[in-house]
């Protein structure tokens, strides 16, 4: 298992290649495009970052329906926690005074996730294998 505080991490954007670009002049990394996971995404794109080996942290850009230019009206940036199964750290969310926004789900051959808020209003995600 990850021993990492965070596995996974997700910047929304609404112009893959300008973001690309972005990152790519900034931080001198390059992208690899993947195709949806998921049926449920409806049409997301996904670019992951080409260093997964830096401290077994990695993450991608995500340009889907629904996100804007950093203006707070939606979530821009995720962070995951990795679980051994994401439906059991879900199940204590709402006793903690948080939300589920979207329960366990597949993402395909890359496991499982769950979409929740925090007391805060802060989005986060949950990540398991199983």
């Amino acid at each position: 298992m990850n021993q990492n505080v965070i596995c996974w991490f997700e910047i929304y954007v609404r112009d893959m290649e300008r973001a690309k670009k972005f990152y790519s002049t900034v931080l001198g990394t390059q992208f690899r495009d993947m195709a949806d996971p998921s049926a449920e995404s409806g049409g997301m794109k996904m670019s992951f970052f080409s260093a997964p080996e830096n401290q077994g942290v990695s993450g991608a850009l995500i340009e889907m329906a629904g996100t804007k230019d950093g203006d707070g009206a939606c979530v821009n940036t995720m962070v995951y926690f990795p679980c051994e199964d994401c439906s059991v750290e879900e199940s204590r969310i709402a006793d903690a005074g948080g939300q589920v926004d979207k329960s366990k789900f597949s993402i395909g051959e890359f496991g499982f996730i769950s979409i929740c808020v925090d007391t805060e209003g802060n989005h986060f995600g949950l990540f398991s294998m199983t």
